[in-house]
């Protein structure tokens, strides 16, 4: 056995006088644990969040917009044919939308109407798998019956309908007469009903027909624009800046990070705050690592000046007390890493966190990202072997001669 790996063992397993010295390591032990599982469950809590916020903006939304400078799209087709060769796009479908009124009964509620093509709308935008009851292809009208939509749950709550009931739409954008603008009404049938969980969707948003929404605002065969699905919706960005140039001066193109940018901004934000915060108890730990090994030199001043005596060089000493420290931190972050993971895979499985319904999310989502777990680990043996400079230096200062004088 390595002699500095010896010494150092046997001073931190102390016993009897020096009992105290291994509660307070023990101390330092459980400071660096709290530590680092406190960490790993924070960033898993928020990553968890981020990704929860993400895959309900995205199950509404696409990754990419396309749309033209202050008009409509005619050419739309040959667009969107244009738009799939660029590589890393997987589908593209055209949507239209518009302001409106729909009511039913005596109640009614502003929202926004969304024209979409029920054949290739389920490939771009995730609005099936929120669906309650009812499918896309019900928009589709049937012989004499009115045409379909599919609409928020808050909404429809606060209409008070039910899948089947009719409704009637109202567009401002009507013809202009001498009268001045007449409003468009259309009556439609409920076909479905949708929850994302987020209000502002829920209870604004209907979906319809692209040709049922082309009927009711006028547009004849023109589309708003186009939307995007990609395979990485990570390389939204960079297919964003292709798209452009592709498209020329004319068009507009949007990725669903320009267009929530304010959103995951301070989703960052709150994570790194947070994850500093939490630090600090690293930091404290860090400091109980110090004071530990500063009385270990206090006590050990006589055992270091004899080790010297028989030949053990200032280095030697360093690193032995600096391996108490390392030791320390790595059990610390090693028992911190389980059971961070240990709960993190607790809180994934059983769901005992219920949240309130002010949250779009049910229950605390967890998801553990291996290359913060990596870092939480570097950053916290790195700090406990920072904190044993000090009092190993001090501890290799010490003089033999004038250490054992009185002895």
């Amino acid at each position: 056995m390595n002699f500095e790996w010896f010494v150092s063992r046997r001073y931190l397993a102390a016993r009897r006088r020096q009992g105290f010295i291994s509660v307070i390591t023990f101390i330092s032990v459980a400071g660096v644990a709290v530590g680092v599982m406190a960490l790993i469950i924070v960033l898993a809590v928020m990553t968890g969040f981020t990704d929860a916020f993400r895959d309900k903006i995205l199950g509404i939304n696409s990754h990419v917009i396309v749309q033209r400078f202050g008009d409509e799209i005619a050419d739309y087709r040959s667009l969107a044919t244009k738009i799939a060769r660029i590589p890393g796009v997987a589908a593209v479908t055209p949507y239209t939308f518009a302001q409106v009124m729909i009511t039913a009964g005596n109640g009614g509620s502003g929202g926004v109407i969304r024209g979409i093509d029920p054949k290739t709308a389920d490939k771009v935008i995730a609005i099936k798998k929120y669906l309650n009851n009812g499918s896309l292809a019900d928009l589709a009208v049937r012989g004499d019956s009115p045409p379909g939509l599919i609409l928020g749950r808050d909404m429809a709550r606060q209409l008070g309908v039910i899948t089947g009931d009719q409704v009637k739409i109202i567009s401002p954008n009507g013809p202009l007469t001498p009268m001045g603008v007449i409003p468009r009404m259309k009556t439609f049938r409920i076909a479905g009903i949708f929850t994302t969980g987020m209000y502002e969707y829920d209870s604004t948003l209907i979906y319809t027909s692209i040709a049922a929404a082309r009927d009711l605002l006028g547009l004849g065969k023109v589309v708003h624009g186009l939307e995007l699905r990609l395979f990485d919706l990570y390389q939204a960005p960079r297919i964003s800046r292709e798209a452009r140039k592709e498209l020329g001066r004319k068009f507009v193109v949007r990725d669903w990070v320009q267009m929530n940018k304010t959103l995951f901004s301070a989703l960052k934000l709150e994570k790194t705050a947070l994850a500093v915060t939490v630090a600090l108890i690293v930091m404290v730990a860090a400091f109980n690592i110090v004071s530990t090994l500063i009385m270990v030199v206090m006590q050990k001043n006589r055992d270091i000046a004899i080790l010297k005596s028989m030949g053990a060089t200032s280095g030697a000493i360093m690193r032995i007390f600096m391996l108490d420290g390392i030791i320390v931190g790595t059990i610390g972050t090693a028992i911190g890493i389980g059971g961070g993971l240990g709960l993190c895979g607790l809180l994934a499985k059983y769901q005992f966190i219920r949240l309130p319904d002010v949250y779009p999310l049910s229950v605390l989502p967890v998801e553990v990202v291996p290359l913060d777990v990596v870092m939480i680990s570097v950053a916290a043996v790195a700090i406990t072997f920072a904190a044993t400079i000090y009092p190993a230096w001090q501890a290799a200062k010490v003089e033999p001669a004038v250490s054992l004088r009185y002895e």
